[in-house]
């Protein structure tokens, strides 16, 4: 499996093209919509909190369901910003090796920073989809959605817990990303949809934002309340 790539070749490279995560969202469901026509069952999954509001965008878009994903990145000891692997609700672990070993991390300061990641998945879970199991994707187009791609290795985590989860297949849906992050998931998906890829140099997700913040706890809940009554509405 090698992942096509679906991006718009006149946003690469390119910086503040998204006025926010919502406007960003509505980029992405206008990619995604021929490439999806017809695609059933499909699940809209977003990676909490920044993919939330990216996400309910592209599910109202497809008129597909939305459900999250939880996975999180395992960060740095003293650098809060920064991760060095990622973790999923299932316990499963991916470690950036090399960057583990430049770092000289400790066993036991991974293994610490595993004990908390763990308990926050926890909560999330409970806050975010009321301690419910993870959604059963059989046979399912498991579309992953998420702010943007740094290091891929939430990413690589999430589509980790796809699979899992037994999705037919696994589409990864991103406003912006690294080149070296889409490269690094080739083989985990099999489409990868970005509408600003950044080729070379340092990378960071909020460039491709002109109004970046961090999601709150809070209006994740008001965006999944508001996709559930949307849903509702739906005949």
């Amino acid at each position: 499996m090698h992942a096509r790539l679906i991006d718009i070749a006149s946003n690469r490279n390119r910086h503040g093209l998204f006025a926010d995560r919502a406007e960003a969202g509505r980029v992405m469901a206008g990619l995604l919509a021929p490439e999806l026509a017809g695609t059933k069952p499909l699940v809209v999954l977003a990676i909490p909190s920044g993919g939330v509001p990216v996400g309910l965008e592209v599910s109202r878009a497809l008129a597909a369901p939305l459900d999250l994903l939880i996975v999180r990145k395992l960060q740095i000891p003293g650098n809060p910003e920064a991760g060095f692997g990622a973790m999923g609700l299932t316990g499963r672990v991916f470690l950036n090796e090399p960057l583990v070993a430049r770092l000289r991390l400790r066993p036991e300061e991974i293994a610490a920073q595993k004990a908390v990641v763990a308990k926050e998945l926890a909560v999330r879970n409970a806050v975010f989809r009321h301690g419910q199991p993870p959604p059963d994707l059989a046979g399912s187009t498991a579309l992953i959605v998420d702010d943007g791609l740094a290091s891929g290795f939430t990413m690589r985590a999430a589509l980790a817990e796809a699979r899992t989860l037994d999705a037919g297949s696994c589409v990864v849906a991103v406003p912006t990303a690294s080149r070296a992050a889409i490269d690094s998931l080739a083989e985990e998906a099999e489409v990868i949809v970005c509408a600003n890829v950044q080729e070379a140099g340092p990378f960071a997700v909020a460039s491709a934002y002109r109004h970046w913040y961090d999601v709150s706890r809070q209006e994740v809940v008001a965006l999944l309340t508001e996709a559930a009554q949307h849903g509702s509405e739906q005949p």
